[in-house]
């Protein structure tokens, strides 16, 4: 199938057509023909405004398959990814069974093939994610993990960590962390502060992070290999990783696109939509994430996809549990709530080429010759996610109903060009 996009921005700063209005000709899944005459096409793709980029690369995306399907399976999380445009995502192993056999990652690279929509799996670093013993690491890199996380449970024992970054050094892997200190953290809500106290729910406090961040570092230090901290969200543990950068220390870390959204002082009204975790914290911890995706110590922005069905959510702001949907709405909550900030190549670079340059993966291109991995986009264009036309199984979201300011047109990966229908 050929298809054209016609009069298409190029947003890819390593290109000489970066900034550039053109057109693109798409011959069988790769791009054949880029410049200004306009080719005949089975299909022509044309809107104003339109731009093209690197296809997005989501770091962290929870999916229930296998074991918790009603939640999201692979076949909602793709339509979720495409529908926000994401042509890869990494998928988070603290599953029901725990990702943590080829078996494992066989299956899932199976169900991948049969998608527009490339899954990669992370596997478990401890068996059972269970903190204590390692899984079989090297096997499972040659078996196409490409990284190695306990998803949304901490390691907690140092030497266990240590062991982890001495094993990732054989095949250059990468251990992911979710910082946090089960025991400082426990029984949490929310951002421990003002709005905790006034609220009477138990906070998180942001020590819980910063403890464990510095310790890491310590760790790598002293171990070597390369360690990724998830999600964070603390202007401590900000500050951590940029001194650790500094000093040259293997490093790098992410954040959920949401957190520069919103603040604890959203939870007034006991929503659970606002219940995630690490949980929203002050305008200074704000403040101090948008500051470290300028200067480059936050290297990738994330989705942080969690969805959870309605007996999981839909109940008292203690009993309800963390997380919200975020693929749909992943880039255009960043462009809403950053385009102060940050340019739009900026955003873009952490949604494309950061998260691939972290997990050592080759990142496509936007040339002649190349295979087709596109994520189309209009970066102006306003629109309002809405629960009833969401690709997710879940509705665990604080964006339905909140205007939004870019919005995906559609994505062209494996041969595939898939449309957001409510463009």
């Amino acid at each position: 199938m050929n298809i054209l996009l016609k009069g298409i921005t190029i947003i890819h700063p390593a290109s000489s057509y970066h900034n550039q209005t053109t057109n693109l000709f798409i011959q069988d899944g790769r791009i054949t023909y880029i410049g200004s005459d306009e080719k005949s096409a089975d299909q022509v793709v044309y809107e104003p405004g339109l731009c093209a980029s690197v296809g997005w690369f989501d770091m962290r995306t929870w999916v229930g398959e296998p074991g918790l399907e009603y939640k999201e399976d692979f076949a909602s999380a793709a339509g979720a990814a495409a529908k926000g445009g994401f042509t890869e995502i990494v998928l988070m192993p603290d599953l029901q069974p725990v990702v943590q056999s080829k078996n494992a990652l066989g299956y899932i690279q199976q169900q991948s093939a049969n998608l527009p929509v490339t899954l990669h799996a992370a596997s478990a670093v401890t068996v059972d994610v269970q903190g204590k013993d390692l899984t079989e690491m090297i096997d499972l890199n040659q078996a196409g993990a490409v990284a190695f996380t306990d998803g949304d449970l901490p390691l907690q024992q140092a030497d266990v960590l240590v062991k982890a970054l001495h094993y990732v050094q054989y095949f250059n892997g990468l251990v992911m962390q979710r910082p946090r200190d089960k025991y400082l953290g426990q029984l949490g809500l929310m951002h421990e502060g003002l709005v905790s106290t006034l609220l009477g729910l138990k906070g998180i406090p942001a020590l819980a992070e910063e403890v464990m961040v510095a310790r890491d570092l310590q760790l790598l230090e002293y171990s070597g290999g390369k360690l990724h901290f998830s999600l964070l969200s603390t202007a401590g543990a900000v500050k951590l990783v940029r001194q650790a950068k500094a000093q040259g220390l293997a490093v790098t870390c992410d954040i959920a696109s949401y957190q520069v959204a919103f603040t604890d002082d959203d939870i007034i009204h006991f929503d659970t939509n606002f219940k995630v975790d690490p949980p929203f914290r002050s305008q200074l911890d704000k403040e101090a994430l948008i500051k470290g995706l300028q200067d480059g110590t936050i290297d990738a922005l994330v989705s942080a996809h969690k969805p959870q069905d309605t007996e999981s959510k839909k109940l008292e702001f203690d009993m309800a549990e963390f997380g919200i949907i975020n693929l749909e709405t992943a880039f255009a909550v960043a462009n809403t709530y950053l385009n102060q900030s940050l340019s739009l190549e900026e955003i873009v670079h952490k949604f494309t080429f950061s998260p691939r340059n972290i997990l050592n993966l080759a990142s496509p291109e936007i040339k002649e010759g190349e295979k087709a991995n596109l994520t189309l986009f209009n970066p102006t264009k306003k629109w309002c996610p809405q629960s009833s036309t969401s690709a997710s199984k879940a509705d665990n979201s604080p964006f339905f109903g909140v205007e939004l300011q870019g919005q995906v047109f559609g994505i062209m990966h494996k041969n595939n060009l898939v449309l957001n229908p409510e463009y």
